[in-house]
Protein backbone atom coordinates (compact mmCIF):
# COMPACT_ATOMS: atom_id res chain seq x y z
CA UNK A 1 0.00 0.00 0.00
CA UNK A 2 2.65 2.37 -0.02
CA UNK A 3 2.54 4.90 -2.84
CA UNK A 4 5.65 4.02 -4.94
CA UNK A 5 4.82 0.29 -4.82
CA UNK A 6 1.28 1.09 -5.01
CA UNK A 7 1.56 3.59 -8.06
CA UNK A 8 3.89 0.75 -9.37
CA UNK A 9 1.41 -2.07 -9.68
CA UNK A 10 -1.54 -0.22 -11.34
CA UNK A 11 0.95 0.86 -13.93
CA UNK A 12 1.45 -2.02 -14.70
CA UNK A 13 -2.19 -3.57 -14.27
CA UNK A 14 -2.86 -0.29 -16.76
CA UNK A 15 -0.40 -1.79 -19.52
CA UNK A 16 -1.53 -5.12 -18.73
CA UNK A 17 -5.40 -4.25 -19.77
CA UNK A 18 -4.45 -1.90 -22.69
CA UNK A 19 -3.60 -5.04 -24.28
CA UNK A 20 -7.32 -6.33 -23.67
CA UNK A 21 -10.50 -5.23 -24.67
CA UNK A 22 -10.26 -2.97 -21.49
CA UNK A 23 -8.26 -0.93 -23.31
CA UNK A 24 -10.11 2.43 -21.95
CA UNK A 25 -9.77 1.17 -19.14
CA UNK A 26 -6.33 0.77 -18.98
CA UNK A 27 -5.55 4.24 -20.53
CA UNK A 28 -7.49 5.80 -18.14
CA UNK A 29 -6.09 3.45 -15.22
CA UNK A 30 -2.54 4.59 -16.41
CA UNK A 31 -3.19 8.26 -16.47
CA UNK A 32 -4.77 8.33 -13.19
CA UNK A 33 -1.25 6.30 -11.74
CA UNK A 34 0.31 9.42 -13.07
CA UNK A 35 -1.26 12.15 -11.54
CA UNK A 36 -1.06 10.28 -8.63
CA UNK A 37 2.81 10.00 -9.12
CA UNK A 38 2.77 13.71 -9.63
CA UNK A 39 1.05 14.64 -6.04
CA UNK A 40 3.14 12.03 -3.93
CA UNK A 41 6.18 12.99 -5.94
CA UNK A 42 6.03 17.05 -6.30
CA UNK A 43 3.21 18.15 -3.99
CA UNK A 44 2.84 18.72 -0.14
CA UNK A 45 1.06 15.79 0.16
CA UNK A 46 3.73 13.67 2.30
CA UNK A 47 4.40 17.77 4.05
CA UNK A 48 1.17 17.12 5.28
CA UNK A 49 0.87 13.31 6.06
CA UNK A 50 4.39 14.10 7.93
CA UNK A 51 3.38 17.43 10.09
CA UNK A 52 0.88 15.64 12.38
CA UNK A 53 3.34 12.95 13.45
CA UNK A 54 6.59 14.96 13.45
CA UNK A 55 4.74 18.02 15.76
CA UNK A 56 3.03 15.47 18.16
CA UNK A 57 5.54 15.68 20.57
CA UNK A 58 7.76 18.56 21.81
CA UNK A 59 11.27 18.66 22.43
CA UNK A 60 12.56 17.28 25.49
CA UNK A 61 12.51 18.98 28.70
CA UNK A 62 16.15 18.86 30.54
CA UNK A 63 15.03 21.11 33.20
CA UNK A 64 13.06 18.17 35.01
CA UNK A 65 16.86 16.82 35.97
CA UNK A 66 18.84 13.95 34.55
CA UNK A 67 17.07 10.87 32.89
CA UNK A 68 17.84 7.23 34.71
CA UNK A 69 18.30 5.16 31.33
CA UNK A 70 18.22 6.20 27.68
CA UNK A 71 16.31 3.68 25.26
CA UNK A 72 17.61 4.06 22.08
CA UNK A 73 15.08 2.14 19.17
CA UNK A 74 16.83 0.66 15.93
CA UNK A 75 16.36 1.40 12.41
CA UNK A 76 19.58 3.01 11.30
CA UNK A 77 21.62 0.42 10.17
CA UNK A 78 20.90 -1.90 7.31
CA UNK A 79 21.64 -5.48 8.88
CA UNK A 80 22.10 -7.03 5.18
CA UNK A 81 24.43 -4.57 3.71
CA UNK A 82 26.32 -4.62 6.87
CA UNK A 83 26.56 -8.64 7.12
CA UNK A 84 27.54 -8.43 3.40
CA UNK A 85 30.86 -5.31 3.75
CA UNK A 86 31.60 -6.70 7.19
CA UNK A 87 31.15 -2.87 8.34
CA UNK A 88 27.98 -0.56 9.88
CA UNK A 89 26.11 0.72 7.35
CA UNK A 90 23.78 3.47 8.23
CA UNK A 91 21.62 4.56 5.16
CA UNK A 92 19.30 6.72 7.38
CA UNK A 93 17.96 8.12 10.38
CA UNK A 94 21.86 8.34 11.59
CA UNK A 95 20.52 11.41 14.21
CA UNK A 96 19.34 8.27 16.85
CA UNK A 97 22.90 7.36 17.45
CA UNK A 98 24.41 10.76 17.55
CA UNK A 99 21.63 12.23 19.60
CA UNK A 100 22.05 9.00 22.14
CA UNK A 101 25.93 9.48 22.32
CA UNK A 102 25.55 13.11 23.24
CA UNK A 103 23.24 12.10 25.67
CA UNK A 104 25.42 9.57 26.84
CA UNK A 105 28.12 12.35 27.41
CA UNK A 106 25.87 14.41 28.76
CA UNK A 107 24.27 12.44 31.42
CA UNK A 108 27.01 10.04 32.56
CA UNK A 109 25.15 8.08 34.97
CA UNK A 110 21.92 7.07 33.11
CA UNK A 111 22.16 3.36 31.37
CA UNK A 112 22.44 3.21 27.70
CA UNK A 113 20.34 0.67 26.12
CA UNK A 114 19.93 -0.02 22.33
CA UNK A 115 17.13 -2.57 20.80
CA UNK A 116 17.04 -3.64 17.24
CA UNK A 117 17.55 -6.97 15.81
CA UNK A 118 16.20 -8.48 12.32
CA UNK A 119 13.15 -7.07 11.01
CA UNK A 120 13.51 -9.48 8.23
CA UNK A 121 10.72 -12.01 7.67
CA UNK A 122 13.32 -14.76 7.08
CA UNK A 123 15.53 -15.24 10.42
CA UNK A 124 19.23 -14.42 10.00
CA UNK A 125 22.47 -13.55 11.98
CA UNK A 126 22.90 -9.89 11.34
CA UNK A 127 21.34 -7.87 14.19
CA UNK A 128 21.14 -4.42 14.59
CA UNK A 129 22.75 -4.05 18.08
CA UNK A 130 25.54 -6.07 16.79
CA UNK A 131 26.45 -3.45 13.95
CA UNK A 132 25.55 -0.47 16.34
CA UNK A 133 27.26 -0.89 19.01
CA UNK A 134 30.74 0.00 17.39
CA UNK A 135 29.15 2.81 16.14
CA UNK A 136 27.95 3.90 19.49
CA UNK A 137 31.71 2.77 21.26
CA UNK A 138 33.42 5.27 18.37
CA UNK A 139 30.92 8.20 19.33
CA UNK A 140 32.48 7.66 22.82
CA UNK A 141 30.17 5.34 24.51
CA UNK A 142 32.03 2.63 26.77
CA UNK A 143 31.06 -0.78 25.69
CA UNK A 144 30.49 -1.75 29.77
CA UNK A 145 27.65 1.08 29.31
CA UNK A 146 26.09 -0.19 26.65
CA UNK A 147 22.72 -2.73 27.08
CA UNK A 148 22.06 -4.65 23.80
CA UNK A 149 18.73 -5.96 23.51
CA UNK A 150 19.39 -8.13 19.64
CA UNK A 151 16.58 -9.99 19.77
CA UNK A 152 13.26 -7.56 18.43
CA UNK A 153 11.63 -7.69 15.33
CA UNK A 154 9.63 -4.52 15.38
CA UNK A 155 8.66 -1.91 17.71
CA UNK A 156 6.04 -3.91 20.01
CA UNK A 157 8.99 -6.21 20.97
CA UNK A 158 11.48 -3.12 21.47
CA UNK A 159 9.10 -2.27 24.53
CA UNK A 160 8.81 -5.80 25.83
CA UNK A 161 11.80 -6.74 25.12
CA UNK A 162 13.45 -3.92 26.82
CA UNK A 163 11.55 -3.88 30.12
CA UNK A 164 12.13 -7.52 31.01
CA UNK A 165 16.31 -6.95 29.93
CA UNK A 166 16.04 -3.08 32.63
CA UNK A 167 13.66 -3.88 35.14
CA UNK A 168 12.60 -0.07 35.63
CA UNK A 169 12.22 0.69 38.89
CA UNK A 170 8.96 3.10 39.86
CA UNK A 171 9.95 6.65 40.01
CA UNK A 172 12.68 6.36 37.61
CA UNK A 173 12.90 8.57 34.37
CA UNK A 174 13.96 7.09 30.87
CA UNK A 175 14.45 8.74 27.70
CA UNK A 176 13.09 6.99 24.38
CA UNK A 177 15.31 7.85 21.77
CA UNK A 178 13.62 7.58 17.77
CA UNK A 179 12.77 9.58 14.67
CA UNK A 180 9.69 12.48 15.10
CA UNK A 181 7.54 10.84 12.76
CA UNK A 182 8.16 7.42 14.58
CA UNK A 183 7.42 8.49 18.10
CA UNK A 184 3.41 8.73 18.38
CA UNK A 185 3.10 5.07 17.39
CA UNK A 186 6.73 4.27 19.66
CA UNK A 187 5.26 6.57 22.69
CA UNK A 188 1.30 4.43 22.25
CA UNK A 189 3.59 0.92 22.54
CA UNK A 190 5.85 1.62 25.41
CA UNK A 191 2.64 2.70 27.47
CA UNK A 192 1.09 -0.60 26.57
CA UNK A 193 3.91 -2.54 27.47
CA UNK A 194 3.84 -0.79 31.40
CA UNK A 195 7.28 1.40 30.75
CA UNK A 196 6.48 4.43 31.31
CA UNK A 197 9.01 6.95 28.96
CA UNK A 198 9.80 10.57 27.87
CA UNK A 199 9.75 11.40 24.45
CA UNK A 200 13.70 12.63 22.79
CA UNK A 201 12.49 12.78 19.12
CA UNK A 202 15.03 13.15 16.20
CA UNK A 203 15.56 12.81 12.32
CA UNK A 204 13.07 15.22 11.31
CA UNK A 205 12.17 14.32 8.16
CA UNK A 206 10.42 18.39 7.36
CA UNK A 207 11.11 21.67 8.87
CA UNK A 208 7.85 22.50 10.13
CA UNK A 209 4.31 24.24 9.80
CA UNK A 210 6.22 26.86 7.18
CA UNK A 211 6.85 23.71 4.77
CA UNK A 212 3.50 22.32 4.96
CA UNK A 213 2.30 23.50 2.00
CA UNK A 214 5.61 23.62 -0.03
CA UNK A 215 6.21 21.55 -3.25
CA UNK A 216 9.81 20.02 -4.04
CA UNK A 217 11.16 20.27 -7.52
CA UNK A 218 12.67 16.69 -6.61
CA UNK A 219 10.63 13.44 -7.02
CA UNK A 220 12.48 11.22 -5.17
CA UNK A 221 12.49 13.20 -2.17
CA UNK A 222 8.93 14.27 -2.15
CA UNK A 223 8.17 10.39 -2.21
CA UNK A 224 10.53 9.35 0.28
CA UNK A 225 8.29 11.87 2.75
CA UNK A 226 4.98 10.53 0.87
CA UNK A 227 6.25 6.87 2.02
CA UNK A 228 7.29 7.36 5.66
CA UNK A 229 4.65 9.08 6.51
CA UNK A 230 2.03 6.66 4.91
CA UNK A 231 4.00 3.56 6.65
CA UNK A 232 3.69 5.46 9.67
CA UNK A 233 -0.17 5.92 9.37
CA UNK A 234 -0.95 2.78 8.37
CA UNK A 235 1.09 1.38 11.60
CA UNK A 236 -1.09 3.36 13.82
CA UNK A 237 -3.96 2.06 12.64
CA UNK A 238 -3.09 -1.39 12.81
CA UNK A 239 -1.00 -1.28 16.10
CA UNK A 240 -4.30 0.47 17.66
CA UNK A 241 -6.37 -2.36 15.80
CA UNK A 242 -4.56 -5.10 17.42
CA UNK A 243 -4.53 -3.41 20.87
CA UNK A 244 -0.93 -2.93 20.89
CA UNK A 245 -1.47 1.05 21.46
CA UNK A 246 -4.38 2.59 23.73
CA UNK A 247 -5.28 5.74 21.01
CA UNK A 248 -4.62 6.34 17.35
CA UNK A 249 -2.48 9.02 17.78
CA UNK A 250 -0.62 8.80 20.72
CA UNK A 251 0.70 12.34 22.15
CA UNK A 252 1.84 13.99 25.56
CA UNK A 253 1.00 12.45 28.71
CA UNK A 254 -1.44 14.47 30.84
CA UNK A 255 -0.02 15.99 34.21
Amino acid sequence: MLPINLLVELGVISVVLMATRFAGLGRKLAAATLVLLALAAFSPLGNLLLYPLESRFPPWDPSRGAPDGIVVLGGSVDTDLSAAHHTPVVPHAADRLFASAELAGRYPNARIVFTGGSANLVSTDAREADYSAPILENLGIPRERLILERNSRNTWENAIFTRQLVIPKPGERWLLVTSAFHMPRSMGIFRKAGFDVEAYPVDWRMGGRDDLFSFTNVGMDGLGRTDVALREWIGLVAYRLMGRTGELLPGPAKD
